[in-house]
């Protein structure tokens, strides 16, 4: 809202008013806009929770310290979904499709996720938002996404204009100082394509998934992306989810992953350095760059009150918000394929759990009885079984998530 009243006032040169067409500026802007709401409205939405008795349920599973967090208040996403909205909403472009698809999500699996957390406190019932309900939500939101992306006019990438000899396609062109110079030429166009890492030819097009179809392929290529999309929502955020069992677990593992994607979403929407690093650029897709500083802003701000011991939980309601987010944000700037790096945590953990179910379920039909891989599931839960602090384990994952933000950094230019 500010950032379209400034840019209204710049109309009639009103001193100051420019430097709200900077992303940098109206990025440090909602960064510090999230931390101040999430430092100061969190501790009155906790209070509330409190006086609401809006408490954690928590099931005695044996772990060390678990009883304690009884009462603890939960739905403290609310925290989060504001600070990242609030800001979003005063800084950002709101006629941006980028930006506005994050809106969307944000709101659609926090709603979601709301939902799940509601029907826990205040119905009593432990079981929450049958699953079925809750993957219907990513689908639809995945669905709605997928098709955006597809046909939407402002979503395009730009491409090398390749002539009929294979050639790249160039122009001379004389520069400021009288000297020709050479450029490639360029255009923007509907694609499909992703970067991919370690490769020397660092793209995919999910149409080469149906090639076997020959012409008919682009005819149904929107099927496949759409899919595709919808397998990454759900999974991202549904390991963000099972990664929210530890004080300060998910949401320090979600600010580094926010920082990596935000770097990344620089890079992407700017044309010299997108070309440097030979990657896509995307147009326009710069402005997430103020989207995810107030993400990386609301989950620093809210480790404030859930770092150990935490006095808030995020529930369903943050958990599968901030999930979808980082899932939908890596897809709008064509990285999702980074996603099993840089969301390494989130990825093991949801492996933990399935490679726990299925070799219970195995073994149980084949001996009769179920044997475990891990002591516990997801994986936090087993090195608690182990014996070791909630903080060292909290810590040491922190470490892995900036190790894999790093090697997520080193696959730009390792081919």
């Amino acid at each position: 809202m500010l950032y379209h009243l400034f840019d209204y006032l710049n109309q009639f040169d009103f001193p100051g008013a420019g430097i709200f067409q900077y992303i940098s500026f109206r990025s440090s802007l909602a960064i510090i806009t999230s931390l101040v709401i999430s430092l100061i409205f969190g501790k009155k939405i906790i209070y509330v929770l409190q006086r609401k008795q809006i408490g954690e349920t928590v099931r005695d599973l044996g772990l060390e310290g678990q009883m304690q967090k009884k009462g603890t208040p939960t739905m403290g996403g609310i925290i989060i979904l504001s600070a990242i909205l609030i800001p979003v909403l005063l800084f950002g472009d709101l006629t941006n499709v980028y930006v506005l698809l994050m809106i969307l999500t944000t709101v659609w699996l926090g709603l979601v996720g709301f939902l799940d957390d509601y029907i826990k406190v205040f119905k009593k019932n432990k079981q929450g938002l049958r699953g079925k309900f809750k993957i219907m939500g990513q689908i639809a939101l995945g669905s709605i996404v997928g098709l955006t992306m597809f046909f939407h006019s402002d979503i395009l990438v730009r491409e090398k204009i390749i002539l009929d000899n294979g050639q790249v396609a160039t122009k001379v062109v004389e520069n400021a100082e009288g000297q020709e110079e050479t450029i490639v030429l360029t255009r923007d166009v509907k694609s499909t394509k992703v970067n991919v890492p370690f490769l020397k030819n660092n793209e995919f097009d999910y149409k080469n998934i149906i090639g076997f179809l020959g012409e008919n392929a682009s005819k149904f290529t929107w099927l496949i992306f759409v899919i595709a999309i919808i397998l990454i929502i759900t999974f991202v955020s549904n390991g963000a989810n099972l990664t929210d069992g530890l004080d300060g677990l998910a949401a320090g593992s979600s600010a580094i992953i926010g920082t990596t994607l935000g770097i990344l979403a620089y890079v992407s929407g700017n044309t010299i350095i997108a070309d440097y690093l030979n990657i896509m650029y995307i147009p326009n897709s710069a402005e997430l760059v103020v989207f995810i500083s107030a993400f990386i802003g609301a989950m620093v701000g809210f480790m404030w009150y859930n770092s150990y011991p935490a006095q808030v939980f995020m529930g369903d309601t943050g958990s599968l918000a901030i999930g979808g987010i980082i899932a939908v944000f890596a897809i709008l700037i064509r990285k999702e394929l980074l996603i099993p790096i840089l969301c390494g945590i989130f990825v093991v953990e949801t492996l933990s759990v399935v490679t726990q179910l299925t070799n219970f379920k195995y073994t149980k039909k084949k001996y009769g009885e179920g044997r475990r891989i891990f002591l516990m599931s997801p994986l936090h839960h087993h090195f608690q079984k182990k014996g070791y602090p909630e903080p060292k384990i909290v810590t040491r994952f922190w470490i892995v998530g900036i190790l894999l933000a790093v090697i997520t950094f080193v696959t730009l230019k390792i081919r």
